[in-house]
């Protein structure tokens, strides 16, 4: 956590749960750092060469660096709640360093954590009602990536709905009765080449009883000459 404890409340017990989340949390990112370098070949030179680990131990607002990590993760897994949750916590983060950019500026109206998350949902979802806004460079900056993030997160939320949709149209539609095949004419060709084969099967089928019919007619004829 980046914020101060002071931003979350004047009770004794509030500020005491905060700080005990913090220290928890610093805790969890010495383990990470002390694992890594425990599994790395050269144990010193991987401390060394990760500063920002190092440093997030101890200064809790260079975590917001890490959150760029889980976004990038998060943004190569195509599914829609993991991009939403990478949406939320870059806008989470937009909102945490405004507020530590606009707290204290001249003339700025941002000067509490409430104010800045109310000025971030006006800006993700492009309302802007115009009652907070930046004054500072920094801010602006920001302000920029927070309305582009929210323009992104619209733009995929719309096409995420759309593809649905197409896609309960095209699963819901009778696919049309297939015609039957239209009958092949034929050729000339082709009825010269079936006669010719009935021919030759009639001739075929005639010669055996042509053979036969000279049988009989042989003996009798013999007898009829004696």
């Amino acid at each position: 956590m980046v914020v101060l404890p002071s931003e979350f409340g004047a009770g004794r017990a509030v500020t005491d749960t905060v700080y005990t989340f913090r220290f928890a949390l610093s805790a969890v990112y010495a383990i990470d750092i002390i694992i890594r370098s425990a599994l790395a070949p050269r144990h010193v030179r991987y401390a060394l060469t990760h500063p920002l680990a190092l440093a997030s131990v101890i200064a809790p607002p260079v975590r917001v660096l890490f959150s760029v990590r889980l976004v990038r993760s998060l943004f190569r897994r195509g599914n829609l709640r993991r991009f939403l949750l990478a949406a939320t916590v870059m806008a989470l983060n937009g909102a945490v360093i405004v507020y530590l950019v606009e707290r204290h500026a001249p003339h700025s109206n941002i000067h509490t954590l409430r104010d800045s998350l109310w000025w971030t949902a006006e800006t993700v979802t492009t309302v802007g009602y115009g009652d907070f806004y930046p004054v500072t460079t920094e801010g602006r900056i920001t302000a920029c990536l927070v309305l582009g993030t929210g323009l992104l997160t619209l733009a995929v939320v719309t096409a995420q709905v759309a593809s649905s949709f197409l896609t309960q149209g095209s699963s819901q539609a009778t696919p049309a009765p297939q015609q039957p095949a239209a009958p092949r004419e034929v050729t000339l060709a082709e009825l010269d080449q079936r006669l010719a084969r009935i021919e030759r099967l009639l001739a075929a089928s005639a010669a055996p009883s042509r053979r036969a019919g000279a049988g009989i007619r042989e003996p009798g004829s013999g007898t009829e000459s004696e």
